[in-house]
């Protein structure tokens, strides 16, 4: 919904950012939590009991804001 709002408040245009391709907003969106998915995945996968999953999500968020960002 609230992308939905944003996009009739201002359009969006494709441009190109570090990604290797032409995105929108939206496309930026999908590859940022499809990439903080995995890397809360892989922070699991690869580190122990004892270690806190905020660790994964901290990074995961940062990882997706840059993407929307710079993307």
């Amino acid at each position: 919904a609230s992308m939905t709002v944003w996009e009739v408040a201002r359009p969006t245009v494709e441009r190109k950012g570090f990604l290797p391709i032409a995105t929108t907003r939206g496309d930026r969106l999908f590859i940022g939590l499809l990439t903080a998915a995995y890397i809360n995945l892989a922070w699991v996968g690869l580190t122990s009991e004892e270690t806190s999953a905020w660790g994964g999500f901290i990074a995961s968020m940062v990882v997706l804001i840059i993407v929307m960002w710079r993307g």
